[in-house]
């Protein structure tokens, strides 16, 4: 077997593994290499023709793919080895074993690894909606990826289950390319996705949109012909009697993104069961010595910007462990959701990273306070800091930063606790 030794080693070549690639090779990493197992670099963003990528992280309006250039330009300029349509079969703290069809089987042997294999699509059989089994039942991001890449339709009138961006995106798209969405139903009493979507792409283009609503059958041998949809009460389950058919030749689905970590337990990664993503401390790093984890991976982020600004914190940290400049010991605290927040990231943080520089929190509420509302952050018993927010939204992550200033506040503290109230 072939035997490569690197630096770093960035596994996923989406936005979030070429920009930790970038940063690692600028914090001064000699070697890095992003193994990819597409046949392109870019993750999902080539098929995400759509604008407002890169506002916040390289300051201009761009579309899906022209973000994914612009990092893998920096990427390629900055010496990374990207090493496409190569499946990682094998990882361990300092070796990982891939499959690539130039090389065979490659074993490579890294000094700090970045875990940046982004999320999945919820399916249709994590669902358990009950009906035939016919052809045109797809996931939005395979629909996405079948119009904007493949030049292909999938069906003429749509019913899309789900309000995730994704699936509102999708359901302007295919009315710009002339199809005919039917509804979109969302189980949930709000939309899942972001209120931008909402007006641009839902309430903007006059798409009927049902809420405590969800499909409970679906109809078709061949094909789809209808889908049923039923009202649901507080405890999600149909009402009798709320049945109704919507004739249609596709259902998309739009519920929900899962961090994809196989290769995270496969390495002995401990997982979030909230988040579903690896724990990390302020450095990204993973409870496995060498190994960090950015971007989707650890929790599915609102914008590509937070992806980026995570791999590149994330970059840093698995540069500076791959040349031994990880620091002297740590004395971490642990953070827990409080009320109404169903977690934070990271999980744990040592005070004294605050001396090199503001610690973003990232966290999502459990339900939407659609007043003013008041994030608190308590150190043990004592509150650390306080912020009003005009409103909170599940869809809608919020970040909090805490400042060099709040360093002294956390000595001898063994827990932060988020809360999120109305004011």
């Amino acid at each position: 077997m072939k035997q490569l030794q690197c630096d770093v080693l960035v596994i996923g070549a989406g936005p979030a593994g070429l920009a930790a690639a970038y940063e690692a090779r600028r914090t001064g990493a000699a070697n890095v290499v992003i193994v990819e197992r597409n046949d392109e670099a870019g993750g999902i963003l080539p098929q995400c023709i759509h604008n407002g990528f890169g506002v916040r992280a390289l300051g201009a309006d761009l579309t899906g793919p022209e973000y994914a250039y612009r990092w893998i330009d920096r990427a390629r300029k900055e010496g990374v080895g990207i090493l496409s349509r190569t499946m990682v079969l094998g990882l361990e703290a300092q070796r990982a074993v891939v499959a690539n069809p130039r090389e065979g089987l490659v074993d490579i042997m890294p000094r700090a690894v970045v875990l940046c294999m982004g999320c999945r699509e919820r399916p249709r059989g994590a669902l358990a909606i009950p009906g035939e089994r016919p052809a045109g039942v797809y996931t939005a991001g395979t629909a996405q990826r079948l119009v904007n890449m493949e030049g292909y339709m999938p069906g003429s009138r749509y019913v899309i289950l789900g309000s995730g961006d994704i699936g509102m995106i999708m359901a302007r798209r295919l009315t710009l390319e002339g199809a005919e969405v039917a509804e979109m139903a969302e189980i949930l009493p709000y939309v899942s996705g972001l209120r931008r979507n909402l007006v641009q792409c839902i309430r903007d283009f006059d798409i009927p949109l049902s809420l405590c609503t969800t499909v409970t059958n679906v109809y078709g041998r061949d094909r789809v012909e209808a889908v049923e949809l039923s009202t649901v009460d507080e405890r999600w389950r149909p009402v009798p009697g709320s049945q109704r058919r919507v004739p249609c030749d596709t259902l998309l689905l739009s519920v929900g993104l899962i961090p994809e970590n196989e290769l995270s337990r496969v390495a002995g990664v401990a997982i979030d069961p909230v988040t579903g993503g690896p724990f990390v401390d302020e450095r990204f790093a993973t409870s496995v010595p060498g190994i960090f984890a950015a971007g989707n991976v650890v929790h599915v982020y609102d914008l590509v910007d937070d992806v980026t600004e995570s791999a590149l914190a994330a970059g840093r940290s698995a540069a500076r462990h791959a040349m031994g400049l990880d620091g002297g010991p740590r004395s971490e605290i642990e953070l827990a959701a409080g009320d109404n927040v169903r977690h934070v990231v990271p999980h744990r943080l040592d005070p004294g990273s605050l001396e090199q520089g503001e610690v973003l929190l990232h966290l999502r509420v459990r339900r939407p306070i659609e007043a003013a509302t008041r994030i608190e952050v308590w150190a043990d018993d004592h509150r650390l800091l306080s912020r009003r927010l005009r409103y909170v939204r599940p869809a809608e992550m919020v970040t909090i930063a805490l400042q060099e200033q709040h360093r002294a506040m956390l000595e001898g503290a063994r827990r932060l606790t988020i809360h999120a109230q109305e004011a």
